[in-house]
């Protein structure tokens, strides 16, 4: 074989290998893609059922709303509102922009880079929801009391037994969001070790 057909035979090879290296990299951006979207999507699906829940809460609280019937049962009832209907809008809203994040769209360093920072946004979503829950405990209770016994939770007789009940439901209430805020910081950090995988990948 002559040195001009080597030549030509090394370079539709060296071609191919090329050819072959970005497909193989292609479909391992595909798989860990689908890979880091599925870790989102999960609980996607729960703050949507959540979400959903909240609606239909928020609906009978607007269609009851007329009993409350003095002004600070009225702000509860109007803050609760606003909870029921704004918080779960920010959670998909927050949950689905970092879920369809498009790892390919940009080297390592930036897709790490808007990562970090969907992330954080996440979190102290997250956090502040955290805190808002307790204030929401009360507001609720005091418009879902009238509402249902037609009495003003602020102003009627509470036996010991009652103070009982919202104690142990405010330490519930504490493990709960705190269960569920380490559950982000769990979803979060896999999906970060996914992205660190993906850099691997490429020094190899």
């Amino acid at each position: 074989m002559e040195l001009e057909e080597i030549m030509t035979v090394w370079k539709q090879m060296s071609h191919q290998l090329e050819k072959q290296e970005k497909l193989t990299k292609e479909i391992i951006l595909q798989m860990t893609q689908q890979r880091y979207s599925t870790i989102f999507s999960k609980v996607f699906t729960i703050e949507s059922m959540a979400a959903i829940i909240s609606y239909v809460i928020a609906f009978v609280l607007i269609f009851n709303l007329y009993k409350l019937d003095t002004w600070y049962l009225m702000t509860c009832g109007i803050l609760t509102l606003v909870a029921l209907f704004t918080l779960p809008l920010l959670v998909l809203r927050s949950l689905g922009r970092i879920r369809d994040f498009d790892i390919g769209n940009r080297n390592y360093k930036e897709t790490l880079i808007e990562y970090i920072k969907l992330k954080k946004k996440l979190l102290l979503l997250q956090q502040f929801i955290s805190y808002t829950s307790f204030v929401l405990m009360f507001t609720s209770l005091a418009a879902i009391s009238k509402i249902i016994s037609g009495k003003d939770f602020f102003l009627m007789e509470k036996a010991g037994w009652l103070y009982a009940l919202i104690v142990i439901v405010l330490v519930f209430l504490f493990f709960f969001v705190r269960w569920g805020y380490k559950g982000y910081l769990k979803i979060t950090a896999s999906a970060e070790k996914v992205l660190l995988e993906l850099e691997e990948g490429e020094e190899t």
